[in-house]
This record gives C-alpha cells, structure tokens and sequence, in this order.
C-alpha cells in the first residue's frame, strides 16, 4: 500500500494513503482524544473532541474522518485546542446527569475521564434549559438513561450496522433530539435481542444492565436455599481485566476462590454443561445427517441469536437445534439429577449463572426452561456485576489462591472451555461428531479452520467418506449474510453455528467494558479467545464424550445422548415473533 509523509506536531510521519489524521497520530504514538469514534462502525465526526489544525484548512477539523495527504502539516494539542475540547465537554455536561457518585460507570466513563484530563469543573458553565428523560426499564435485560446520553450515536450504530437489529436511533431534531426507538417504544416492546452490544458501546452511563447482584446476596441469606453458581467459559478470560490484570488473563482460580468466599453452597462451571449440550447437540446432528433430518441444522446456545431468529427468520426455526444452551442445560440437570443426588427439592435449590452475556437475563424466562417443574436458572448476571459483587463483599481478588471448582458440576474438558469463542462450539462437536462417525479416535482434536475472529468463516471435512460442510459466524449481522443464503436455498452447509455477538462470547454485551481508544486499535476478541484456546490446550481430556462426569450423569440418570428423558430435560421449543 501507498504510504504518504506529514508532519504532526512537528514530527516527520509515514501512514498508509487513506487514513485518517487520527489513525496516523496513533501510528506515531500521539493521542487525539475521542467520544463517538469506533473504527469502521461509527465514523461520523460528531462529537468534535478529535478537531486538530491542519495547515491551509479553514477551521479546526475533526481528525477521525480527515484523510492525511502528501506534505500535511497537523498540530494536535495547541492552546487554541485544548480550549476547544473543553468548551465542547463543558457544553456536553450542560444538558448532562452528573450524578457520578451513583453511577455504574463512576471511573471508568469516558466522558468522565475527558473531563479529568482537560480540567473541566463539575460547573453549570452553560446554564440554561435542559430535557429530562424517564429512564426506560422495559426491557428484561438493560436500563436506558437519556439524561446521561450524550448523542454520540455508537449504541445506534452498532446495533444497525454490526448487529443487523437497528431498534434505536436518533429521534426528533436539534436540541429535542435524543436516542429512542421508533414511535418512542419502549426498548422492551421491540425486537431488541437483548444482546447488550450497545451497553458495551457507550462512553458513558447512559446504558447498562439490570444490576441483580442484591437478589444474588438475598438468596445466599436465606438459610433454607441451597445456592449453586456457574461459570460461563469466556467468564474467566475477561473477569480479570476488572482488577488489574492484562486483558486475556485466565483468571478461573481465583474467580472459583471469590465464587466460594461470596458464600455459594457449590462452585459449579458451566464448561460442565457445555460438554453436555455437544453430546446431546452432536446426537441431534448425526440423527438428522443419517435419518433425513432438516438441514443445515443451527447451534442454539447464544439466546441472542435465538431471539434473532425467531423475529427475523421464524420460517426457518426447523434449522435450530432443539438443545437448551449451555446455561439453561446445567440449571434443569442442577434441579433434576443433582437435586435428586444431593436430597434437596428443586424448589430450595437457587441456581445462579455468571456469563458474559446480558441476553442470558431474557433467556431465563423464556417459556420451555422448566425441566423440574420450577425455573432452571433463577438469577443470571454478568462478568461486570461478579466484579461488582466481589468489590461490595469485600474480596481482595488479587490476593486470592486458586482454587478448582465443586464436584459433581465442575469437572469439563477443553471442548467445553472454547464455546467461549467464535467457531468453539463447532470445533467441540466436530471432536466428537467425527470421533461417533468414524468410530476412531482423532489424531489431533484440532479443527484450527473454523478458528479465528472473522465473521464468516467455512470449511469442508470429509468424514467417513462424506464431505460436511460447516459455516461459522459471529456477530448478527454476519448471521444475516448466512440466513439470507439459507433462506433463498443457496446454502449446502450441513452444520452452522451462530453466536450473537462478534466474536463469540469473548466479547459479549456482559463483558468488561473496553474503552474506544483500546477496542479500537486492538483486537479484543482474539486477546481474549486465546487464554481459552490455552486453557483447553493445557487439559488432560479435550473431547466432551470423553469427560467421566458426563458419562456418570449418563449411565446414572439420562441414559443415552437423545434419550426420551434427554429430551425432556436438555431440550426446548421455540416461538415465532414479531418484527418491532
């Protein structure tokens, strides 16, 4: 690629021809700050906190969208700007909730932090009408706060241009403007897929989860609950990024150690139910390939896409596996197979999951996730709420040991780690749907095709003489590429896994929250991904049919993979629903 030659700040810089001034300061090591830029998603230069000078131009100008060119002169901290991105940040806080000590977002909003920097005081500089917003609670998973919004469009953006959805956007115009959903619906009354992306998107504390730490802490004080916890696997990659540690550190003993200090009855891991949705998810794939079954047959473990699917591709629900995903599969065998092992009622049993995911707060309540006749999963919050929850108890984390999870529910395989990511839980059903097919056991349980961050990937197996075809995608609007072909029978996949979130669930809506200058020029997703490929990796066991637990949970209680009390318990329905 062609490189031109500027100068910023005085100092002699080369940058590919067509990037931006922003992208050639960050090359050289110099910082422009920003509040609405996310690269390839959100490049509109709204928000005015990038304006830089550049010689011979009138005007300051904003330095996301501003191509470089041959011989550019840029000057990005002079007076003249630094005055500029405070009048702006004083003019945001004009119309601003700057109720910072109660916010979730106190230390770590980038609103916030801009303020720090560039000395702005928590003063009405710009005093006069402002509108007010009553927050919308309607939805299952997240709050929207308007007051706190600051119009900088990257929840709009990606939830139209990444995830294909587009239930918000700008509404009226001027200083009425603010961002909504059509006919000023309630979030929850649209078909919002409760992915969480926009949350992770926002700068500021305008959007966020529903916090059910409090419910979490309600139970285990209550004496005659027994309360259980599991972990989602991309949980422990990310968890650790809220205390200090560089991102992609697998911190899974010390979050098991925390998990039994909050003071959970059991420490469970949903790694454990993910090996079990492959034997089970594995079974219904085989089934179909050799019974004549409805094809491509789709992974179900992200409700996310599930949501997706049933709004904006009901005629083609047939494809879905009929597997409850990973956590709704632990909470119905916790209240049925462990219920009945340990004595206890379903009823007085509390399960509680972690996961990366706010989608996992609607999935609970779907209809069909009661296999014991009570709830499968009571409660589900997110990696940021676990850190919450371990900062309210008072858990010095990086001082922790490690520690293993509780038996029977915490032993798993590397399989069942990697669902965390993109093409994970393809590659774990390959281990064993091609082990069950061949009748012989892998060389290597590797299948690095269908790894990797792209939103679309394929690839093509030949299993005891047949050709399966795979297709891997992350992120719903990738998910739109491949339904679309479905759709229109141009599609001759025989397997596709679909996960919400680009990614996977390393980098889903519950997540740590990432700031734009790190996501924007680091790849998130696969720093993350890789402490789960080296967890699974550094296992003993890495094929799901091969995990003793499993096996006992089988010859025990279910059977076999597929059984008619499989069924009733590890499988669900799904539901057509409307566009909104």
């Amino acid at each position: 690629m062609e490189n031109v030659n500027l100068k910023i700040n005085g100092l002699n810089v080369t940058a590919p021809a067509g990037s931006t001034i922003l992208e050639a300061a960050h090359g050289a090591g110099i910082h422009i700050p920003t509040l609405c830029w996310l690269k390839e998603i959100n490049e509109i230069g709204a928000c005015r906190m990038c304006v830089v000078e550049v010689k011979g131009a009138k005007g300051l100008v904003a330095a996301c969208v501003y191509p470089v060119a041959e011989g550019m002169e840029v000057r990005t901290n002079t007076k003249r700007l630094l005055d500029a991105r405070k009048r702006t940040l004083e003019l945001l806080l004009s119309t601003h909730d700057k109720k910072c000590l109660s916010c979730v977002r106190s230390g770590h909003c980038e609103l916030q932090e801009l303020c720090q920097e560039l000395g702005v005081e928590d003063e009405d500089h710009f005093a006069g009408e402002r509108n007010h917003y009553e927050p919308d609670t309607s939805a299952v998973h997240m709050i929207r706060d308007n007051n706190k919004c600051i119009l900088c469009r990257r929840c709009s953006a990606v939830c139209e241009k990444v995830q294909s959805v587009g239930v918000i956007g700008p509404n009226n115009r001027g200083f009425a403007t603010f961002i909504g959903s059509a006919f000023e619906m309630g979030l929850g009354d649209t078909s919002c897929v409760g992915c969480g992306q926009c949350i992770a998107a926002c700068p500021t504390g305008a959007l966020y989860e529903k916090d059910n730490t409090d419910d979490v802490l309600a139970a285990i004080a209550d004496e005659s609950k027994h309360v259980v916890v599991q972990t989602a696997p991309a949980v422990r990659a990310a968890l650790g990024e809220e205390f200090g540690y560089p991102m992609g550190t697998d911190v899974e003993g010390k979050m098991a150690a925390a998990l039994r200090r909050i003071g959970f009855d059991k420490v469970f891991d949903t790694d454990f139910s993910a090996d079990l949705t492959i034997m089970e998810e594995a079974h219904e794939f085989l089934d179909r390939v050799q019974n004549g079954g409805v094809l491509p047959m789709m992974t179900s473990c992200s409700p996310g896409w599930i949501k997706y699917c049933e709004h904006y591709y009901p005629d083609q629900l047939a494809h879905l596996s009929s597997c409850k995903s990973p956590q709704q599969m632990f909470g119905a065998i916790t209240k049925t197979y462990y219920a009945e092992k340990m004595g206890i009622p379903p009823e007085d049993i509390v399960c509680v999951s972690v996961m990366p995911c706010t989608a996992k707060k609607f999935e609970l309540q779907r209809d069909d996730q009661y296999a014991a006749g009570v709830p499968d999963v009571d409660i589900s919050i997110t990696t940021r709420e676990l850190a919450r929850l371990i900062r309210k108890v008072g858990i010095n984390f990086r001082s922790l040991p490690d520690e293993g999870f509780d038996d029977p529910l915490g032993e798993s395989t590397g399989a069942g780690v990697i669902f965390g990511a993109t093409g994970g839980v393809m590659e774990a059903a390959l281990r064993t749907a091609v082990e069950k097919l061949t009748g012989k056991e892998l060389e290597k349980p590797e299948f690095t095709e269908v790894r990797g961050t792209d939103g679309i990937k394929e690839a093509t197996y030949n299993v005891a003489g047949m050709d399966v075809k795979v297709a891997v995608a992350s992120g719903l609007g990738n998910a739109k590429i491949i339904m679309d072909k479905v759709r229109a029978g141009e599609a001759d996949y025989h397997f596709i896994e679909i996960m919400c979130c680009p990614g996977g669930c390393v980098n889903g809506g519950g997540q740590p929250r990432v700031h734009a200058d790190v996501r924007n020029f680091e790849d998130v997703k696969a720093i993350r991904a890789k402490a789960l490929y080296d967890n699974d990796a550094a296992k003993t066991i890495r094929k799901s049919h091969e995990n003793p637990a499993i096996r006992k949970v089988y010859e025990e209680y279910l059977g076999e993979p597929g059984s008619e009390r499989a069924h009733q318990i590890l499988h669900t329905t799904y539901v057509k629903r409307t566009i909104n």
